[in-house]
């Protein structure tokens, strides 16, 4: 029921984790020249908003890869309607298992999904699949504060307890073999992109799911992510990451 209930939460939604396609733009606007038709990666894809985005901005053909086959399913029909069907590889995958050939990408993007694998495993795991000189832009959870009230610190200890602050992934991508380009937070609009909508889906299932205690429970811990984000806002956010592949 759990995994079930959190697919139907979150199936039609846009946003899949806090972004806007203004946060999409800055950080493509900080990638080093791209060549007329680059080819890229979208690991962790959802439903693909940043996907069509870039396959419009850049002419570039891009592979998207998800293992919810139904978020890919929207991928590719709004690709249909938009005309970029052939921009456009739906894969069903794992980001943890990707098998391209080495130097494959100028660019790598991951919204939101880094964390899956964690953000240094993914930085490590994913260079060998850029080209030389090839860029990677990810969003990644930080804390902004270094005093978390303890409910949000319990909180994140137990959804991502590898969650650290700005500064520490700068160094982090610096170890990794990549040049820091530039880097910003989301604002908290990003977030209502996702959340608001999310927060009508959960009213909803639970009319749906009236009488269910297992499935109250789900909701009350999606709806809880929520209420801690309307009550602290401010102590953690996303922060888009703007790298290069460094020179060995």
């Amino acid at each position: 029921m759990q995994v079930d209930l959190f697919f139907e939460i979150h199936q039609g939604l846009t946003f899949e984790a806090p972004g806007s396609d203004e946060a999409t733009l800055e950080a493509l606007s900080h990638v080093p020249a791209l060549p007329s038709h680059p080819r890229i990666l979208d690991v962790g894809c959802g439903p693909g908003r940043q996907t069509l985005l870039l396959a419009r901005k850049t002419g570039g053909h891009i592979t998207a890869v998800d293992t919810h086959q139904s978020f890919l399913d929207v991928l590719l029909e709004k690709a249909r309607d938009q005309g970029l069907s052939g921009s456009i590889t739906a894969l069903n995958r794992s980001m943890i298992a990707l098998d391209f050939e080495p130097e494959s990408f100028e660019l790598i993007w991951s919204e939101g999904a880094a964390y899956i694998m964690g953000f240094e495993n993914a930085l490590r795991s994913w260079r060998r699949f850029l080209k030389p000189g090839g860029s990677l832009a990810l969003t990644e959870c930080v804390w902004l504060t270094d005093r978390p009230a303890p409910e949000v610190r319990d909180f994140w200890q137990s959804g991502y307890p590898a969650m650290t602050s700005v500064g520490a992934n700068l160094a982090l991508i610096r170890t990794s073999g990549y040049e820091v380009i530039h880097h910003f937070t989301l604002p908290e609009s990003a977030w209502w992109n996702y959340y608001t909508p999310m927060r009508r889906r959960i009213e909803a299932l639970r009319a749906q799911y009236a009488g269910d205690a297992e499935a109250a429970r789900v909701l009350d811990g999606e709806e809880a992510e929520i209420q801690l984000f309307e009550r602290y806002a401010g102590q953690y956010g996303y922060e888009f990451f703007v790298m290069r592949k460094a020179r060995e």
